[in-house]
């Protein structure tokens, strides 16, 4: 008789360990990946998503959630999320970054605690997989797919407590899975394609779905996943503007594109080369043959997938299931991106690597769980070289993940690397010259580099509104070609009539000319008829009312409604501090509209110049005007007014001396000016120098 040895279990603390030590891997994995992204800066659209000045008010956390328009999407929690980030750490763009590798870390973590509740093989495989894959970059390292990263926490939380309840069947954990699917919703609405996905699990399961057991808990889900998908179409057509020709597809055509884009989103996940930012816009066209073998290949692919399945004596028929499973919930996933409904990416791009973050699970899962069956021959052999073979080659592929995640995510250090990478790989992308042409502009220098890119936009659209208004902006600056910049901004309001900016440009530029000083007033009112909440447009239309005699008020009340809608603006609070210096009794409200504007921007010449005047305005404050000249002369040094005010600022001090070196150095920069010759010579006289 052979005495059977009792069966070892593992201890409490070996499985938090084994449960602990890889999950920070995955933390330090994904830092170290995406270590040149935390080094990165905002990004095109992060200005509309990083919370506003008119929202970081309690008042402006009402309007994120009570006011549909008042944040680019209506994704509540989103911008509740940003609002108490920006109160964590202003627009220091290190927090942002970190908070988005942090989440997408902790979405990894959830990966392997769902496939583990699967009973699935490879749980840290996939979770390690889904950590590092390239496609992920764009979600992980561009500060406003924060949406992508926090829906997804919430949507895999839920789902994860949803696989329990479907265990055990307890009311608290479908309470608990249900309120992180509103969050979920709340976040981003492409979470809705969830209950479906769980659907099809429970297929794969059991092989049939029940109304009572699976349906019928889902069917809540599924009404506010439909009303959520159908509002954020609504506010993507009415308030963002994907609507006009660029979104009018058929439903042939749409079925061809979504062939297309299944296709595109899986080669991408199997052979992550030539990732881009923006990929080029194809032409989807019914009149085209070949473009049918998308959808066509489609369905032959999940059709033969299925006949495979449904032949249980083939020993391939319980991978086929679980493959087409995958296939589905990824389809399902990606259900709202693949064309059927209008998203604004569309116009310049049917395909973006974050529209398949959450996608790419589905594939993902099935994949980690058949290589990690395809090993187990391996690992059960006693040869130590040969077991090695399977954690070697599981690490090589999660490296060679993650070498290439380290590559993409360097190209989203700045806008402008971003925007050189994408035109290298995709140069007739229009959107991108038009933005390099925005970081270009913004340049000392390359104003006319921003004029070629601006230009190159327009001949690859020529109907491009934003880069018109763009390239007439650039014109204005440059001497001589105001007429120029007026063209184009008439050319933007021809093509879009409603677009205040470009009204608001065009008034700018007619103020600079002879006897059009009314027709500018008129751009500027319809502007701001199109566009009341439109801080500059107030802000410039408080500028001309300052230049007109008996419009000061006027001026004032104009610049002091900009500031209510924007508070940052640090030159509408120098222009309000120079309109209220006129006012008798104002000053000390002028100095301190001047004070607000340095605090805003430190090296604002202007304001340290204009307070610098008030100050001197002011009995005793003589030392204070003299710091504020200084400071004005030290980041402008041949700005000669400083100069002129400095000496007369010192000699209101008693210092004669360094009054004729101020009025030598003017005299120096501005040596054809007699009143600069007049001080210097009135102030040798005193001192009795030659």
């Amino acid at each position: 008789m052979v005495n059977a040895s009792p069966a070892r279990t593992a201890s409490p603390r070996s499985i938090s360990f084994r449960t602990i030590l890889p999950g920070a891997l995955i933390f330090c994995a994904v830092l170290l990946a995406y270590l040149p992204a935390v080094r990165g800066g905002f990004l095109w659209d992060d200005n509309a998503h990083v919370t506003r000045a008119d929202l970081q008010s309690v008042d402006g956390l009402r309007r994120i959630w009570f006011e549909v328009g008042a944040t680019q999407q209506y994704y509540p929690l989103l911008h509740t999320a940003f609002w108490v980030e920006h109160r964590l750490w202003g627009d220091s763009e290190v927090g942002y970054h970190l908070m988005n590798l942090l989440l997408h870390a902790a979405a990894a973590c959830l990966v392997v605690a769902i496939v583990r509740r699967l009973a699935l093989p490879g749980a840290w495989l996939a979770g390690f997989i889904f950590a590092l894959h390239p496609v992920c970059v764009e979600s992980v390292a561009w500060i406003s797919e924060q949406k992508n990263t926090l829906s997804t926490v919430f949507c895999l939380g839920s789902a994860f407590l949803y696989l329990g309840f479907d265990r055990d069947r307890r009311r608290s954990r479908y309470v608990g899975a249900s309120v992180l699917f509103v969050l979920a919703l709340l976040t981003k609405t492409v979470t809705a394609t969830l209950p479906a996905a769980l659907l099809v699990i429970f297929w794969w399961q059991r092989g049939r779905l029940n109304w009572s057991r699976d349906l019928r808990p889902l069917v809540p889900w599924m009404a506010l996943g439909v009303t959520g998908g159908l509002f954020t179409s609504w506010v993507e057509r009415t308030f963002i503007g994907a609507q006009g020709a660029d979104f009018t597809l058929n439903l042939v055509e749409r079925c061809l594109l979504a062939g297309r884009v299944t296709w595109f989103y899986l080669g991408k996940l199997a052979w992550p080369a030539d990732l881009m930012f923006i990929y080029p816009r194809w032409s989807i066209d019914a009149a085209v043959w070949w473009q049918y073998l998308f959808p066509l290949g489609a369905l032959a692919l999940v059709a033969g997938l299925f006949l495979l399945a449904r032949r249980p004596e083939n020993p391939l028929a319980r991978a086929a299931a679980a493959g087409l499973a995958g296939l589905l919930i990824f389809a399902v996933t990606l259900f709202p991106a693949m064309g059927f409904f209008r998203v604004y990416p569309f116009r310049f791009s049917y395909v973006a690597d974050h529209f398949q973050y959450l996608a790419s699970l589905g594939l993902i899962v099935p994949l980690a769980a058949g290589l990690t069956l395809a090993a187990r021959p391996l690992v059960n052999r006693r040869t130590n070289g040969t077991r090695l073979l399977v954690p070697l080659g599981a690490g090589m592929l999660v490296a060679a993940l993650g070498v290439l995640t380290w590559r993409q995510s360097s190209v989203y250090r700045d806008a402008e690397t971003l925007y050189l990478a994408t035109l290298a790989r995709n140069p007739g992308c229009w959107l991108a010259h038009n933005n390099l042409g925005n970081c270009w502009s913004q340049r000392p220098g390359r104003l006319d580099d921003a004029i070629a890119q601006y230009q190159e936009a327009l001949r690859l659209k020529p109907d491009y509104v934003e880069a018109h208004n763009n390239l007439g902006s650039a014109w204005s600056q440059l001497p001589g070609r105001l007429n120029d910049a007026i063209a184009e901004y008439q050319t933007a309001l021809r093509l879009k009539p409603d677009y205040a900016e470009a009204h608001n440009n065009l008034g700018n530029a007619l103020a600079q000319l002879p006897g059009r000083l009314n027709d500018a007033i008129a751009e500027y009112y319809e502007a701001l008829r199109l566009q009341p909440d439109f801080a500059v447009a107030h802000y410039d239309l408080g500028n001309v009312w300052f230049k007109l005699p008996g419009r000061l008020n006027d001026a004032i009340a104009e610049y002091q409604v900009a500031l209510r809608l924007q508070p940052d603006i640090a030159a509408v609070h120098n222009n309000l501090g120079n309109a209220l210096a006129r006012l008798p009794g104002r000053l000390n409200d002028a100095i301190a509209e001047y004070e607000e504007a340095l605090r805003l921007k430190p090296d604002y010449v202007e304001a340290h110049y204009n307070l610098g005047n008030a100050l001197e305005q002011l009995p005793g404050r003589s030392s204070d005007a003299i710091a504020q000249y200084e400071e004005t002369l030290r980041l402008k040094p041949d700005f000669a007014p400083g100069w002129h005010n400095l000496g007369v600022s010192l000699i209101h001090s008693g210092n004669l001396p360094a009054a004729a070196a101020a009025f030598r150095e003017e005299v120096r920069l501005a040596p054809n000016d007699a009143a600069a010759r007049q001080a210097l010579d009135t102030v040798l006289q005193q001192t009795g120098s030659p």
